[in-house]
Order: C-alpha cells, then structure tokens, then sequence
C-alpha cells in the first residue's frame, strides 16, 4: 500500500500527524511527502518538511491513495492548482482526502459536485469558482466518507484518519479501537 500526501507552506501539523504515523508504524503503509515543487516546507508550527517528491509528479499508477492536509495557504492566492492530479485520481478510482482548507482544492477540481463531503463550512466552499456541491455538504464535525472520497473539517484529524484507513480498505475492529483512544477526550461525559 503506497500513499502520497501533499504539505504546503504553513501545512496544519495537527491535522494529518495522526494518519502519517498509524499509517506507517502501525498499519506498514509506504507514506511518501510530496509537496508543491518538490521544496521544504514549514508547518503552522514550526516544523521543516524535506519532501520526497513534488506534487506535480504524484501519478495514480503509483499510489493507492492521494491526502491533501489543511493549512493556511489554501484560503490565499499562492494556493497550489492540483486540480488536474486530483482528477486523475478520482477517475482512476483512487483514495483522494483532504481535510480543513484543502477541501478548497478538491472544490476547486469539481470532485465534490456529486459527492458528499463536509469542510470548514459550507460558506467556504461556495466561495470557490465551479463548485456546485452545496447539495451534497454534509454539516457534521466528523470527517465524511463518500467511496473514495474523504473530507474534514480541520476539527476532525481523527475521524478523518479513521474515513481514510477505511477508504483504502484498512478498517478493523482493532484499528477503531486504536483510533478511538485519541478520540476519548471528546466523549461526552
């Protein structure tokens, strides 16, 4: 199983930690950086990213699946296009996931115009040019699956770990419950 994840410049640390690391340690995915230009970026928090590839290079042959974690710069102009490799791995039938701002990308590539999905808010979303989706938003804090399809809000990194394991054909009971250790805290009392 090979997996490419895309960080930006100011990439949200928090949202995707929790599916790189049960990605790799615990289920023994191939998780490979990618981000735009191939060049190091730095997260919300400080943190320098050397990158194993560039985006513009991720081809859905090689992959089983495609993540595009939240961050500050999908809500500005220097946003990354990767409309066309977002497209491409829907139609190849592909995982595609993105979480917080980076459901922006996928707005932007039309994916979600028959697709459920959720976001930051249904308001962002409209905001992007083309996108015709806003009967299929779905207002829940929990990541939404829709087949291969996977969104969040930035609130969400565990739920959507969980939507993305299970997309890719991962799910179990023993990952669940693994899953549900980091969701505990958020338990109604």
């Amino acid at each position: 199983m090979r997996v490419a994840i895309v960080l930006t410049e100011g990439f949200a640390d928090w949202e995707c930690a929790l599916l790189m690391a049960t990605a790799r340690a615990e289920l023994g995915v191939d998780l490979l950086v990618a981000s735009p230009g191939g060049t190091v970026v730095s997260s919300m928090g400080g943190l320098h990213i050397t990158p194993h590839l560039p985006a513009k290079t991720l081809a859905p042959a090689e992959f089983d699946g495609l993540v595009l974690c939240g961050g500050t710069i999908w809500e500005t102009a220097a946003a990354p296009d990767l409309s066309h490799t977002i497209r491409a791995f829907h139609t190849a039938d592909r995982v595609v996931a993105a979480i917080c701002g980076a459901t922006l990308a996928l707005a932007a590539s039309g994916i979600l115009n028959g697709a459920d999905h959720t976001g930051n808010s249904a308001e962002s979303l409209a905001a992007v040019p083309g996108y015709q989706g806003q009967s299929h938003y779905r207002d829940q804090p929990q990541a939404v699956r829709s087949g291969r399809l996977v969104t969040a809000a930035g609130t969400a990194p565990v739920s959507f770990a969980a939507e993305v394991f299970r997309a890719l054909g991962l799910g179990s009971e023993a990952l669940d419950a693994y899953l549900a250790l980091y969701a505990e805290e958020h338990r109604l009392a």
